[in-house]
């Protein structure tokens, strides 16, 4: 399975973050939890990966409420975690050399925390012509609501657990994504095509290179045949 992707894709990168907040122009990464996942042995394999924690900026503060979703404290950040400029220069290594298909579950809010994180050090650059995937997308035209990551688990009997934590997350991303195309090959359709709630639209700004498709949550077509304002092909 994954044909489709290992046609096209030398490596899968798929990463996860947990961040203060929501607004990827304010807000902070904590952690970043990214695989790079190999295609040419027929089955994903995990060739590399890192979880890193990222120490927050002077004066700011972790909000409480983060803490009890992820279990990550102030004083893990400051204990064990390295600086911005550190974890800007792990994660570009990830997204150099090759054809790279970069994952996330959500990937629109991801993405753009990890676009505004690069750019800061001047390293946005590495994510243009980039390809990528956004498996919740996947995942709603496979099943229907509820469509958070502890659901898809849970659908296709998963040993990964959602657990807030950025490497665990990401790790059960990968094996989603095995899932899903044991089920059905057509992951490569996906390619820079994201689903949105027509009630509230798109979060947060439009990634250049990404079409974006209302998506409800009782869908008779797949996405991919669709146009960009939701009528089908």
């Amino acid at each position: 399975m994954l044909q489709g992707l290992r046609e096209q894709f030398d490596r899968i990168i798929v990463f996860d973050t947990e961040t203060t907040g929501i607004d990827c122009k304010n807000d902070e990464i904590i952690e970043v939890g990214i695989l790079e996942t190999s295609l040419k042995n027929g089955r994903p394999e995990t060739v590399r990966s890192d979880d890193l924690l990222i120490r927050l900026s002077g004066g700011k503060k972790l909000p409480p409420f983060i803490t009890q979703l992820t279990g990550i404290t102030e004083e893990m950040l400051m204990k064990d975690g390295i600086s911005k400029e550190e974890a800007a220069s792990k994660i570009a290594s990830y997204l150099q050399g090759g054809r790279i298909l970069l994952v996330a579950y959500n990937a629109q809010f991801d993405l753009c925390f990890l676009f505004y994180f690069l750019h800061s050090f001047g390293l946005a650059h590495l994510l243009k012509g980039i390809k990528m995937l956004d498996a919740m997308t996947v995942y709603k035209d496979r099943r229907e609501y509820p469509h958070k990551l502890k659901n898809a688990i849970e659908a296709y009997g998963l040993s990964g657990e959602n657990t807030h934590r950025a490497v665990d997350d990401a790790a059960a991303t990968v094996e989603l994504l095995w899932a899903m195309a044991e089920e059905c090959d057509d992951l490569h359709r996906y390619i820079n095509l994201f689903g949105y709630n027509p009630k509230y639209g798109v979060s947060g700004p439009k990634i250049s290179s990404v079409t974006y498709v209302p998506q409800g949550y009782r869908e008779v077509r797949k996405l991919y045949e669709k146009d960009a304002a939701g009528f089908c092909r």
